[in-house]
């Protein structure tokens, strides 16, 4: 089961830091999702910035939430 995500800040190159319960951070690369369906939207910069965490995952403006499970399947394992 993956944790609940408790916040999240944008990186550069399309890259997330969400803090997970017991405050792990983990880095999530959007870069290889930017070409499918509503994902494409993110590569504007201002759209990718927008993100936010609703219901323990994350979300942006445009109604693009990521599946927590596959999120937690294609994390960065190294905690940072």
């Amino acid at each position: 089961m993956c944790p609940s995500v408790i916040s999240v800040r944008p990186l550069n190159n399309y890259k997330l830091l969400p803090v997970f319960e017991a405050s792990e951070k983990r880095i999530f690369d959007v870069a290889p999702y930017l070409n499918t369906g509503k994902f494409a939207e993110l590569r504007n910069p201002s759209v990718f910035h927008l993100v936010i965490v609703k219901f323990d995952t994350i979300e942006w403006s445009n109604q693009l939430a990521l599946d927590l499970e596959l999120f937690c399947e294609k994390i960065v394992k190294n905690e940072i």
